[in-house]
């Protein structure tokens, strides 16, 4: 199987799909226009990167919950308005503190939830660590692996709302990479990517 992003066209969509340090993390690009002409049983993982328009995804709400209930992952990164066509997403936002890393000794609180998970043999604490946007209050039953400085959830997967998968997440990294600016999202996704290909697309396990 293969993995799948969405492709909104932005120029830090373009550096993170396109350019050569993770275009070979996805195997197929699609613009949100064109998904009614995808079949997604044929995906492993379907990618939303930040900053996805909501409004050229929220047509296809119906074939995004298809999918997940014929057991498909989903992963979507921040700032996306995920409910608006994805089952399950309760976000509240907050201020962003742009700065916050000028002040010396400065801590964004973000911590990791679950040390244990696979993932964080790929990411450490610093690597979560650039802005936050808001928090979620996930569905009982779905795995936080990453918090704020209040405790609440900032990354976490839901296998319970469907048959399928979501991994779903306030960070950003795709936008920050994308725009050079905070080398924590360059190494966000330097362990993100191998890790959603190997532990997600299970035919390359």
């Amino acid at each position: 199987m293969t993995i799948l992003a969405i492709h909104p066209g932005a120029y830090y969509h373009i550096e993170t799909l396109e350019a050569p340090r993770y275009a070979g993390y996805f195997d197929r690009l699609v613009r949100p226009e064109d998904l009614p002409g995808e079949d997604l049983s044929r995906h492993a993982v379907v990618f939303i990167p930040c900053r996805t328009p909501a409004d050229r995804m929220a047509p296809h709400a119906a074939q995004l919950r298809a999918y997940l209930d014929q057991g498909g992952t989903i992963v979507a990164t921040g700032e996306t308005a995920w409910n608006v066509f994805l089952p399950g997403i309760a976000f509240t936002p907050q201020p962003t503190d742009w700065w916050w890393w000028l002040t010396p000794g400065a801590d964004l609180g973000v911590r990791i939830a679950s040390p244990g998970h696979p993932l964080f043999r790929r990411l450490g604490q610093k690597d979560l660590a650039w802005h936050l946007h808001g928090w979620f209050d996930p569905p009982e039953g779905a795995e936080v692996l990453a918090v704020n400085g209040e405790g609440k959830p900032i990354l976490y997967v839901d296998e319970v709302t469907t048959p399928g998968r979501l991994i779903i997440s306030s960070l950003d990294p795709c936008f920050h990479h994308g725009s050079h600016f905070m080398p924590a999202t360059t190494r966000f996704l330097d362990g993100f990517l191998p890790w959603m290909r190997e532990a997600l697309d299970g035919a390359r396990q």
